[in-house]
């Protein structure tokens, strides 16, 4: 890794591989209106139940090919012999339950879609309120931000319309990834351009 790109101060959790260093510096955190990017974390945050983010960064791009790349009117259509088709990949996350998940709610993200226009004008009325939280995000604070009153709600609503693997503490993570809040760290180098970035989006 380039000296400068490893005296950049970043959050607490990147653990310092290129993988992750490049996830944190260009993904996490930046404010996210496609639906089908929306609809790919939202499935692999389900994924990830049990287990590291890192674990399911590293077979993201398997999930993309098994998934039709998360384009969620594609998985929707999908029928046992897509389960067992999946089952059979090693390169992803091998459960059962998880996959028939994923291709369940696919089919709630369809409904979703037609509901409210886009699966961006519905996720970000849950947009978090930091009006209440310390203003400066240390690493101690950061840690007790294991979910927020926005995402509880948002993981109720999901849970009455349907939707599986949607537990609060999952949307949380899916939130602060999606850039629905800025949870980088006080000093973290990132922390502004996502501020920025949030300051210009439109949602469609």
């Amino acid at each position: 890794m380039p000296k400068a790109a490893a005296a950049l101060q970043r959050c607490f959790w990147s653990d310092g591989s290129d993988l992750y260093d490049g996830y944190h510096d260009h993904e996490w955190g930046r404010p996210v209106t496609d639906d089908v990017r929306l609809f790919e974390k939202i499935s692999l945050e389900g994924f990830q139940a049990g287990l590291s983010w890192i674990t399911i960064l590293k077979k993201r791009e398997h999930f993309r090919a098994g998934f039709d790349g998360f384009d969620f009117h594609k998985v929707a259509r999908y029928t046992e012999r897509d389960v067992e088709r999946l089952l059979g990949d090693a390169g992803i996350v091998r459960h059962r339950g998880k996959i028939e998940a994923a291709i369940h709610n696919a089919g709630r993200a369809i409904e979703l879609q037609r509901e409210f226009g886009s699966l961006a004008r519905y996720f970000w009325q849950y947009e978090v309120d930091t009006r209440k939280r310390p203003k400066k995000l240390t690493v101690d604070v950061l840690r007790t931000f294991t979910t927020a009153p926005e995402a509880i709600a948002l993981s109720k609503d999901l849970k009455k319309r349907g939707w599986k693997f949607v537990g609060p503490t999952t949307m949380y993570a899916f939130m602060q990834a999606m850039g629905l809040v800025n949870d980088h760290q006080h000093d973290c180098h990132v922390r502004p351009i996502a501020r920025d970035a949030r300051k210009s989006t439109i949602i469609p």
